[in-house]
């Protein structure tokens, strides 16, 4: 929704050159955090750590077919951009914990929005994709 509560999504009402410059598309914010919240491994990650704080092996137990360098990237591309909080802890040998910040947290209801939405036309989709074969 935008911010001035006009029921038409943002993204919609935001005005776009035509042709929209490949250069301007590439650079805009909305793209990149798309790009990383629609990577194979990211929404996983997102929606494990907001249940709760995990260690990385047991993270790593969880989600099945994940190499430990994926899992490992997933996380410091999540961390970079500050959803995602690592804390080391001072045992022998150090243990570390992952969980999401208050930002992180705040992309669990756009997400949830998304998966709800998924959920209630799945059939459509299914029916659509099925339709174009």
């Amino acid at each position: 929704m935008s911010r001035r509560n006009t029921d038409v999504p943002s993204v919609v009402s935001a005005p776009l050159p035509s042709p929209v410059p490949s250069e301007e598309y590439e650079r805009c914010p909305v793209t990149d955090v798309l790009r990383r919240v629609g990577d194979k491994w990211t929404v996983l990650v997102i929606v494990l750590l907001g249940r709760r704080p995990y260690r990385f092996n047991e993270l790593h137990r969880d989600i099945e077919n994940i190499s430990q360098r994926m899992l490992t990237r997933t996380l410091r591309g999540l961390e970079t951009d500050g959803l995602v909080h690592r804390e080391v802890f001072p045992t022998v040998p150090p243990s570390v914990e992952y969980s999401l910040t208050p930002l992180g947290r705040s992309l669990l209801v756009p997400l949830s929005a998304l998966a709800d939405w998924v959920i209630d036309h799945r059939g459509e989709i299914a029916a659509a994709r099925h339709a174009a074969q």
